[in-house]
Formats: C-alpha cells, sequence, structure tokens
C-alpha cells in the first residue's frame, strides 16, 4: 500500500547524529510514512548507519549518489517518493514525535497546500531552546492563511518544519538550485504560489546547533560561502519583485537584517586577498534592497553601509570586529559632539571620519531609554525581595541620579522603599545601577488576582525616564518562588504582559499540599477551591488528558498516581530529551477548572524504575509538573563553602563529573575535574574556584557584558559518553550564587541555562 507520508532524508558527513535523526523518525505517531535516506557521498560511516536502519524497518529505503550538494540530494529523495504528502529532514536533526500526524491531519482537515510548525535548537551543553527564526510565522494556528495576509510567513525559510502537499510540489515543479542556502528561494516561492497556507505553534522540529554555539563569529570566512549566499538572496529578491508591497518590503527587510548582516560581519575575518571580492558581493546583495528599507534599519547597519558603499575595507573591519564581538549588546556610552556639548553621538568605531556622514553617529533623545533587569528573586524574613539593575542607555549612571519604584495595582501606585548599590552596567562597569526593593505583607495583601507590575522612574542628570520592570535574568527571575502572606493568599511572581515582571495574589488556589510515595504509588494530597472537585492529567504540548481517581474529604483530596501505568504510557514529547510532560487540572461541578498549584515545599519528589524516571516538580509559573524521562544526571544543590564550589545531584551511577569550557570558534574543550564523593542519595562533586578561571583571564571581546570564560557541569559514563548535568527547577529557583575567588580578583556566578548547570566567570 502507498503511504500516504514520503519522508526525505539527505545526509552527507552526519555518522555521529544519523542514527539519532533515524530513530526520531521511526517513533513516529504517524506511522504511515515511507523516508527515503539520500547518502549523497557521504566520506564517513553515515551510509553504514543508513544501511542497518533500513535493514531493522522496511519503511526505510537508501539511495546512493555522487556528492551534489543538499540540494540535488533532495532532488533525487522526491523523485523516489510516492506519497500523498512530502516532508523534508536534515540528517543532524530530530523530529518531534507527534509532528508529523500534526501537520498531515491540519492539512486534511483544511485543503490548504502545505502546513508549517514550529522548531526548536538544541545541543548538549544549553538544552532545548526556541528558534528566535520561527518564533513570529509560528506564534499561534492559522488555518488556511497566506504570506500576503500574514507577511511574516517571509521569514519561514526552511524546508523541513513542514508537510506539502505532493501534488501541489508536482504541479509547481520545484527543483533546488545547487547551491548552499538552497531552502530560502524554494520555501518563498512556495509560499507565493499557495493558495492556502496553515500554521501552528506545536514543535515540530528540532534543529541541532554545534556545541560550543552558533554565531557569526564563529563561522570561518569562505568566499564560495558568501557567494552562495548572494545568490539565493538574489532568487529570492527576484521571486518578490513584482509581489504585493507588504511581502516585497519584509522580504527585503529579513534580507537586510539577516544575510546583509552576514555578509558586514564577514569582514572581521577575510582574508587580504578576498577583501576586494567581499567588496563586491556585498554591494552586490545591498544594491538589490530598497532604499527606504534600508534607511529603517538600525543605526549601525546604516554606518556599516556607508563604509561599504566608501569602500574603507579597514573601517568595515574594525565595525564588524566590534560588532562580532558584542560590541552593541549594551550600546555604546555616549559621548558628547566637541563644541556641542549638549549633542550626543554613539562612540562606535569610524566616529569623526570620512568615510561615513557624521550624522549617523548622532544620538537621538528617544534613542536613551530606560533599561531594566530583574536579577534575583526571594524571601527575606516573609518578605519579597527583588534585586535588578535600572538605567538610561548610553549614560553613565552617578551618585546624583534618582530612582523610584512603586508597585502598580491596577492604576494605583504604591511608593516603594528602594536600596540602591553599585552593579554592572549595559556598559560593563559598576555603577550605581542595581537596586533592591522589599515588600511586606501589608504591601502584597495590594495585589489582586490581576498582575501587578513595577513602575521604575529614573533621574539622570536632566533627563527622566519611566518604564516597567522587566528582562528577567536566569535563575530564580525565570523560576520565581512564591509564599503565603496569610492563611489563605498566595504571592507568585513572574513574568507577565509584555515581558514585565509581575506578582499574582492567588486566594484559596487549587494547590498541592504534601507528595509521597509507596512502593507502587505517588501519593498526592490537596486542597481545591471548590466543593466536589475532579482531577485531570494533561498533556500540553499535544494535547489529551485523563482523569485521576480521588478520594475526597470536603475539599481536601488525595490522588494516587501508580507509578509503573506511568512508565508504561511514556510517549516523549520531546526527541532530544526524551521527556514526557504532565500538568494537572482541577475542575468543579459549576465548570470551574484551576491549574493545580505547587505549596508541597522547596524539593522535587523523584522515582526511579529501570532506566526511567519520573519527577515531581514545579514549572516556571509555580504549577505541579510531572515528567517522565530516561534518568538524568541532575544537581539539586550549588553551595559556595570557603573557596570550593559544592553541587550536589541524584542519579550520577558511575560517572565522573567536570567542568566544561568550550573553546572559542570550536566544538574543542577543557575540563577542569572533579572531585566526587557519593551518598545513600545521590553525589556530591567540588571544584576549588580559582581552577575555574583562565590561565590568561584577560577580556578579549568588546561585549562589555562578557564573560571570561562559561563552564557547563558534565557527567561523562564509563563508556566515555558525556551530557550536561540538568538543573533542578527547584535550585533554579534558588540561583543565582554569587562566589568571589579566592584572590578577590574575579567573580564568579552559578547559573541554569536551558536547563543545564552554568559557571560565568568575570
Amino acid at each position: 500500500m502507498t503511504p500516504r507520508l514520503s519522508v526525505v532524508v539527505p545526509f552527507y558527513g552526519v555518522g555521529e547524529y544519523l542514527g539519532d535523526c533515524l530513530e526520531s523518525i521511526a517513533r513516529q505517531a504517524w506511522p504511515d510514512f515511507e523516508a527515503i535516506l539520500v547518502d549523497d557521498g557521504s566520506p564517513d560511516d553515515s551510509a553504514v548507519v543508513a544501511k542497518q536502519f533500513c535493514a531493522q524497518d522496511a519503511r526505510f529505503r537508501l539511495i546512493q549518489q555522487e556528492n551534489a550538494g543538499p540540494g540535488p540530494a533532495r532532488d533525487a529523495g522526491i523523485r523516489e517518493a510516492t506519497g500523498e504528502y512530502l516532508a523534508f529532514v536534515d540528517g543532524d536533526d530530530l523530529v518531534s514525535r507527534y509532528g508529523f500526524a500534526a501537520l498531515v491531519r491540519t492539512l486534511d482537515k483544511t485543503g490548504s497546500d502545505f502546513a508549517g510548525g514550529n522548531a526548536r535548537r538544541f545541543n548538549n551543553s544549553f538544552g532545548v531552546r526556541p528558534s528566535w527564526l520561527h518564533k513570529q510565522p509560528f506564534a499561534r494556528v492559522r488555518h488556511a492563511t497566506h504570506v500576503t495576509e500574514f507577511p511574516d510567513l517571509v521569514l519561514d525559510r526552511m524546508l523541513w518544519n513542514k508537510v506539502y502537499r505532493r501534488s501541489f510540489w508536482t504541479e509547481f515543479g520545484y527543483t533546488f538550485p545547487p547551491i548552499r542556502y538552497e531552502d530560502y528561494p524554494v520555501a518563498l516561492k512556495a509560499h507565493l504560489d499557495a493558495v492556502t497556507v496553515d500554521t501552528i505553534p506545536q514543535a515540530v522540529y528540532y534543529w541541532r546547533e554545534r556545541e560550543s554555539g552558533e554565531s557569526i563569529t564563529q563561522q570561518k570566512f569562505q568566499l564560495g560561502n558568501i557567494r552562495d549566499r548572494v545568490t539565493s538572496a538574489g532568487l529570492v529578491t527576484d521571486l518578490v519583485a513584482d509581489a504585493v508591497p507588504v511581502v516585497r518590503r519584509r522580504v527585503h527587510a529579513h534580507l537586510a537584517q539577516i544575510d546583509v548582516l552576514t555578509l558586514m560581519s564577514a569582514f572581521g575575518s577575510v582574508p587580504a586577498e578576498d577583501e576586494q571580492a567581499l567588496v563586491d558581493l556585498s554591494r552586490e546583495l545591498l544594491g538589490r534592497l530598497d532604499e527606504d528599507v534600508l534607511a529603517k534599519t538600525h543605526r549601525y547597519d546604516r554606518i556599516q553601509h556607508a563604509a561599504l558603499r566608501s569602500g574603507d575595507v579597514d573601517l568595515l573591519r574594525r565595525l564588524a570586529v566590534f560588532r562580532n564581538s558584542g560590541g552593541l549588546r549594551g550600546g555604546a556610552r555616549a559621548v558628547p559632539r566637541p563644541r556641542r556639548s549638549k549633542q550626543l553621538e554613539y562612540n562606535y568605531p569610524g566616529l569623526g571620519e570620512s568615510a561615513v556622514p557624521r550624522a549617523l553617529y548622532g544620538l537621538r533623545e528617544q534613542d536613551l531609554t530606560l533599561a531594566t533587569s530583574v536579577r534575583q528573586v526571594g524571601w527575606v524574613d516573609g518578605k519579597l525581595s527583588v534585586n535588578g539593575t535600572a538605567e538610561i542607555r548610553h549614560l553613565e549612571t552617578g551618585s546624583t541620579s534618582t530612582l523610584e519604584i512603586s508597585l502598580l495595582v491596577g492604576k494605583t501606585a504604591y511608593p516603594l522603599d528602594v536600596r540602591r548599590y553599585d552593579a554592572l552596567d549595559l556598559h560593563g562597569t559598576r555603577t550605581l545601577v542595581g537596586f533592591e526593593v522589599l515588600l511586606d505583607e501589608e504591601q502584597l495583601g495590594e495585589c489582586t488576582g490581576e498582575p501587578a507590575h513595577f513602575e521604575v522612574r529614573m533621574q539622570s542628570g536632566r533627563r527622566e525616564r519611566k518604564g516597567m520592570l522587566g528582562s528577567q535574568g536566569p535563575g530564580s527571575p525565570g523560576w520565581p518562588p512564591g509564599a503565603w502572606i496569610d492563611a489563605t493568599n498566595w504571592i507568585q511572581p513572574g513574568p507577565g504582559k509584555h515581558g514585565w515582571f509581575s506578582l499574582r495574589r492567588l486566594t484559596d488556589p487549587c494547590r498541592l499540599t504534601a507528595v509521597e510515595q509507596t512502593g507502587d504509588e505517588l501519593v498526592l494530597h490537596g486542597r481545591a477551591s471548590f466543593d466536589e472537585p475532579e482531577l485531570y492529567l494533561s498533556r500540553p504540548i499535544v494535547g489529551g488528558e485523563e482523569a485521576v481517581a480521588l478520594a475526597v474529604d470536603g475539599r481536601d483530596f488525595t490522588a494516587r498516581l501508580p507509578i509503573r501505568e506511568l512508565l508504561d504510557a511514556a510517549n516523549p514529547d520531546d526527541p532530544f530529551g526524551q521527556r514526557t510532560t504532565r500538568m494537572f487540572r482541577v475542575r468543579g461541578p459549576l465548570r470551574q477548572e484551576r491549574v493545580l498549584l505547587w505549596t508541597a515545599g522547596d524539593d522535587a519528589l523523584a522515582r526511579t524504575e529501570g532506566d526511567r524516571v519520573l519527577t515531581l516538580t514545579r514549572s516556571t509559573g509555580g504549577y505541579v509538573n510531572l515528567h517522565e524521562s530516561p534518568i538524568r544526571t541532575t544537581a539539586v544543590a550549588a553551595v559556595a563553602e570557603g573557596n570550593q564550589l559544592v553541587v550536589r545531584g541524584s542519579e550520577g551511577g558511575e560517572r565522573t563529573f567536570s567542568w566544561r569550557r568550550y573553546l572559542a570558534d570550536s566544538d574543542d574543550h577543557l575540563d577542569v575535574p572533579c572531585r566526587r564523593t557519593s551518598a545513600v542519595d545521590g553525589w556530591s562533586v567540588t571544584v576549588d574556584v580559582n581552577a575555574l578561571i583562565p590561565v590568561t583571564a584577560v577580556q578579549v571581546s568588546v561585549d562589555p557584558l562578557a564573560a571570561l570564560a562559561d563552564w557547563i557541569l558534565f557527567a561523562t559514563a564509563p563508556d566515555g559518553t558525556a551530557h550536561a548535568v540538568q538543573c533542578e527547577p527547584f535550585l533554579c529557583s534558588r540561583l543565582p550564587l554569587a562566589i568571589t575567588s579566592g584572590t578577590g580578583t574575579h567573580a564568579l556566578a552559578v547559573r541554569p541555562h536551558a536547563g543545564t548547570l552554568h559557571v560565568e566567570v568575570r
């Protein structure tokens, strides 16, 4: 029988990852597929891995060819495909278990020409993170839409997060150009040709990132790569030459933001013999874009464009190095223009030189905005402590500046006492930007069920700015702990609308009050906000729920979850972490519905069975989550003991531990071994803080906020496989942990990043 879905998997030199990729396809909840594997002349053992998989699963078959590039390899796979629908997967990536099913069912329902879903970036060191490129196009469900109706779809430049109707693909005869960056011309043309398309917010694809992270500075200069990028961009601009203006402008703006920026950044590493070729290619691409679009780009972009037009390669190099090294992260400090002291300028490379009009360096009053951050959240003697920073961008925050912070509940502002202190500002200087506010029970009692926010007002010299406190950092700001302020009211801090930091008062919430485990059950004790409660266990990522039997006494309830049944029903949502996530909802007879809040102490409950583990813990919003996953080495505590950093955790097995730092522009790394001790309830590893300070501890980046080193805690099994240690949510809520080196010359911070444990050294 002909399969409904054909999945084309081209691969070249990805033997290390191909098995995991094919396994993620084989585990699909949509079983009616064929997978056409295309070996594009791989020089490694990729073909061996593919042949072994084909021998085990008849749905997979292999074709081999001489190396021709990813585009022709995809075309070869398409010619062999027989399904009603068509999908693509790169050989080093993963697909989510329910992705194909969700996309095919959407197309069956709507009749659209193709459907696309969200994507995630992942690697071993930093875990799983959203793909910013896909965030806007796939923010919500849109059935039967079109790029002219929703222009953000022009950002959707990849093929692998979609399922296409084969008849649509054949009708328009799509083939791939034999270049790198071959996706975008085909993906965009399909959007333009389609009658309608569908989008879903569900993550359907996991896009691998190199362990050291991917950035422009880590891409070695290759002239052929640059040529292919410019060729691809040229094909794209040709496609939209006669498109409706809103689509044309959006495409040109996207190319300016991504592709032109990449070329400008390439001047930071271009060999001298290739400089003129890079100038010519950059001018070619810039010349294809509308001037009105370029005029609306970032000020620094326009400075680089002007330097390109003038042909000043030395300035282009200096501008690229400044940007690539993070110089824009905090924004350059403003400087007064000579003989015009009231007029401020950006202190960017090229200021005062003839290659770029000086007006481009001018700083406008509207650029001097309020910048705030939340650095730490906790409870001190029954009071909520919020630590953060506040400053006016580009200006130095001096001792004469003033800072006022109020708790804003509805339209009523309640002034708070503010303690100010020196902290690292956006320019890497310790200035008077740090603050702490303490809110007592009376002040917190002013909060309502609607989110309350913090209004910040700052004056520096003659300038005054105000705004809302936002920009939560890693650790407790992202996993803020809640607490009772009286017998019935719970305060839960967390992110609110527009990224503002908020407080919510939950009156008599449905809550978990205690949890325990017996020989074969997890036992949950809780209290509902209403009579006759019912408890449901749901899966927020893929949908579906099941009722949980309750023993009810008034509003109090007890639920018993059979451990074996939960493990047997494992159905991982995440193809990388192999984790299944469930959450609890409480419903009442009058259609009341609440999410179950965690109020059961400051520790998770984990139960191991074989090679799997069930963990009952909290979410970022303070609600109860149940995770089922493979056993992961997990840190539950981190403390400083003298000049030693001690991390404790569970499920260590026979592993050794080390702090790992990846070298710049490389996947090579340095390891600092830890001293391990074992206990009945887990493991403890210790490292001397001074060992984490690089031998050449010199700031080489112009990024004022760049760390000297970023270490990640790794656990290595006896067979040599290494994984980043996970950071348990309750530990996240107690971080960051600040440590000063024994010599007092360096500051270290233990922080979570995307679920893994890091130490940053400054």
